[in-house]
């Protein structure tokens, strides 16, 4: 309101050049005033850039760090897979050869067995076929000696066993 009064007082003097002063000193403090904010703006914002520039650095560092974290997780996990495929195929290879080998052997055994089973067969065919009378009588000579093994054990002084009692009563 000073202001207003020294202006009203020089126009009333007619001077007109305090107030045209005054406004231009007014004028010219806002402008100073305005370049100190926008200086201080100015700051503020470099202030502001500086540190997002710097955590930007930060967090490209601290991706950097993850993303070789992250390789050397990779890394170990492929080698670990890698232990663990040639540990499998290891296990695979050995029950194959158990496999293979008790196949061959079992069917080794059994081609011999059966090889010789046809060699015994041909020498009793052979035989029979030499001689007919031997091998008939040798069959009614064991079928007669059958005959009386069975009479004998079924010969009993009970004639009725006990078992057959227990179930008649």
């Amino acid at each position: 309101m000073a202001d207003n009064e020294s202006s009203s007082g020089g126009a009333a003097n007619g001077t007109g050049t305090s107030s045209t002063s005054q406004a231009s000193a007014a004028r010219s403090r806002n402008a100073a005033s305005r370049s100190r904010g926008a200086s201080r703006s100015g700051a503020a914002s470099r202030g502001n850039a500086a540190s997002t520039r710097a955590s930007e650095g930060a967090m490209k560092k601290q991706i950097a760090e993850l993303k070789r974290e992250v390789n050397r997780l990779n890394r170990a996990l492929s080698e670990q897979a890698e232990e663990a495929a040639e540990t499998a195929q290891g296990w695979y290879q050995g029950a194959a050869d158990r496999a293979s080998n008790l196949y061959s052997g079992a069917s080794g055994r059994a081609s011999r067995a059966a090889s010789q089973l046809r060699t015994q067969a041909q020498s009793v065919s052979e035989t029979v076929q030499q001689n007919p009378g031997t091998f008939s009588t040798a069959m009614l000579i064991g079928g007669l000696v059958g005959l009386l093994a069975g009479m004998a054990i079924s010969r009993n002084p009970d004639p009725e066993p006990d078992w057959l009692h227990r179930w008649h009563r």
